[in-house]
């Protein structure tokens, strides 16, 4: 299993790593800070620098088929270098970290989104230029009235944890999961919950911000009617004001 050092520090953007396995899914580390794909939210980009100093390009993160295997994914033009890779070569992963700062902002925003709009979820995406959440529901949702509650949580400044619960006190409180299309993960005997102090409480497994401040202006940009029983709210990042004019 890879130690993945995003679920306790979201804030890394390198850490020194040894290759476990090298075939043609991908590359295998004992320790990355690399998030692959899943829970709605998009797998990290970076580089894999070599001893030597040359950089295999990571352009996708993924999950292997058994828990705990992560697969760093390398381009077509990057084949050469990767044949050069052996298990036990030290290697140093690198984030881009831009990208996944925008993840974290995002993502952290979906869980305010949640506490202002009290309802299920049934599907999620978070990528590094847009957000969106689809609430299972049949009531019209007031644009403005979300924009204001967002500014408010952001500028309120509040602290953002994570923690992990057993499984047994997870069953003991079915209502902290609010996805009904994403369900946490089972088997491991604990599930990782994300809680934004005073404001919200559910499992989650992806990276955030420590304080809804960081959150930044983030923005509700629409809001569509996609079904009898889903509303879905798309979020984006504030236009900047050009301070010239």
């Amino acid at each position: 299993m890879t130690e993945e050092l995003f679920r306790e520090d979201a804030s890394l953007a390198t850490c020194n790593a040894r290759i476990t396995r090298v075939d043609e899914r991908g590359v295998q580390l004992d320790r990355t800070v690399f998030y692959p794909l899943g829970g709605g939210q998009a797998g990290d980009r970076g580089m894999l620098i070599l001893p030597d100093g040359s950089e295999l390009e990571i352009f996708d993160t993924r999950k292997g088929a058994f828990p705990g295997e992560i697969l760093h994914l390398a381009g077509a033009a990057q084949q050469g270098l990767l044949a050069l890779l052996s298990v036990g070569t030290p290697v140093t992963a690198q984030i881009d970290m831009p990208r996944r700062q925008r993840h974290m902002r995002f993502h952290t925003a979906t869980h305010l989104l949640c506490a202002l709009v009290p309802q299920p979820v049934d599907g999620c995406s978070i990528t590094a230029d847009y957000a969106r959440l689809d609430f299972h529901m049949t009531a019209p949702l007031d644009k403005s009235a979300l924009n204001a509650g967002l500014a408010r949580l952001v500028k309120e400044a509040h602290p953002v944890s994570q923690r992990w619960i057993t499984e047994a006190e997870l069953d003991a409180n079915p209502g902290l999961v609010r996805s009904m299309s994403v369900k946490p993960p089972r088997g491991l005997g604990r599930v990782r919950v994300l809680e934004i102090e005073g404001v919200d409480l559910q499992p989650c497994g992806g990276t955030h911000v420590a304080n809804t401040a960081e959150v930044g202006t983030v923005i509700v940009t629409r809001i569509e009617k996609k079904s009898a029983m889903t509303r879905r709210v798309v979020l984006g990042f504030a236009p900047l004001v050009d301070s010239a004019r």
